[in-house]
């Protein structure tokens, strides 16, 4: 096939594009709908979402709305709502902060413990946690482990360091506390009728005073409690040692709250008093001294006796007299 010339004419051909027809403004009518659909949709679950006080507001609007229009109760509902739930979620993180204090007081308590070298190894037997109720520590026996002295209330030297670590932790909050002690279901076989009742509320007395002799404030001690074997850690085995247990509560409450609570002072004092009556008791009948008292003895635990026995009268008509004023 023979090339063209130069001569040849180059033919280009070129379409026209020619614009579309004007189609109206329909579209904008279907935009327009769904942009409703939208809001609407969105208005729903909005609704959803609010609290009863706001449903009942806007509800009122749909009743009265001339009511509305000239300044009724809606807005007045609407603004009352709102500040009701603001309150409610103030609170709510307020409750958050509160607990996140006693968790991190719980952490320090942990580490203090397990810093030391002497309690490191008692660590085990130190319980941490946090319960509904607030921040529990729990002193708890073992086969290994002792707190006090079989069937005494006096408490090992371990004991009070271990305790001393976590007065000097809970001495820097404004909570309540509660102070309770346990044991076994073994009986003491004593001759005075000294049973497990009376030593579990004297080993938590004992605790109370290691905490309070470490910076606690006393009012702050709201109930101490001896609970026996009535509340034991493992019920299938009464007579095991993990029964055997002291157990501080650090109460989650509001610092208000906490103000106005009625305090275990009264409690405590009773309690402090029946255990004098019955360590004079003790001291003049000579029970624990391995032999027979002297009369100079049986005298001096006699007149002990009679004033533990007249300072608990003396708290007892005390908390009656505040009772019978309460209104």
């Amino acid at each position: 096939m023979a090339r063209p010339s130069r001569d040849t004419p180059i033919i280009i051909r070129k379409k026209k594009v020619m614009g579309h027809a004007h189609h109206g403004g329909a579209w904008k009518v279907a935009f327009a709908d769904f942009m409703t659909a939208m809001f609407a949709l969105f208005l729903v679950l909005w609704l959803v979402n609010q609290s009863a006080d706001v449903k009942a507001a806007i509800a009122n609007y749909f009743q009265d709305p001339i009511g509305f229009e000239q300044g009724g109760s809606l807005q007045l509902s609407i603004t009352a709502a709102s500040s009701a739930e603001s309150s409610r979620q103030l609170n709510d993180i307020v409750a958050i902060r509160r607990r996140a204090t006693l968790r991190t007081a719980g952490e320090r308590i942990r580490r203090a413990l397990m810093g030391s070298p002497a309690l490191a190894q008692m660590a085990r037997n130190v319980t941490v946690e946090m319960t509904p109720e607030g921040l529990r520590i729990a002193l708890t026996e073992d086969e290994g482990a002792t707190f006090f002295e079989s069937g005494s209330p006096m408490l090992e030297d371990r004991a009070k360091e271990i305790l001393t670590v976590v007065a000097n932790e809970l001495a820097t909050l404004p909570n309540l506390v509660l102070v309770e002690g346990h044991t076994d279901a073994r009986p003491l076989h004593r001759s005075d009728g000294y049973s497990n009742w009376e030593l579990s509320t004297d080993r938590a007395h004992q605790a109370r005073r290691i905490l309070v002799g470490h910076g606690v404030d006393e009012a702050r001690v709201q109930q101490v409690r001896g609970f026996a074997d009535r509340d034991l850690l493992e019920p299938s085995n009464p007579l095991s040692p993990r029964n055997r247990r002291i157990t501080i509560t650090v109460l989650d409450m509001p610092t208000e709250a906490a103000a106005g609570a009625d305090g275990g002072v009264d409690v405590v004092g009773a309690n402090a008093g029946d255990a004098a009556v019955r360590a004079a008791t003790d001291a003049a009948a000579g029970v624990g001294d391995g032999g027979a008292p002297s009369e100079a003895d049986k005298d001096a635990g006699a007149a002990a006796a009679m004033g533990a026995a007249a300072t608990t009268d003396a708290a007892v008509h005390a908390a009656s007299d505040r009772e019978g004023a309460a209104p």
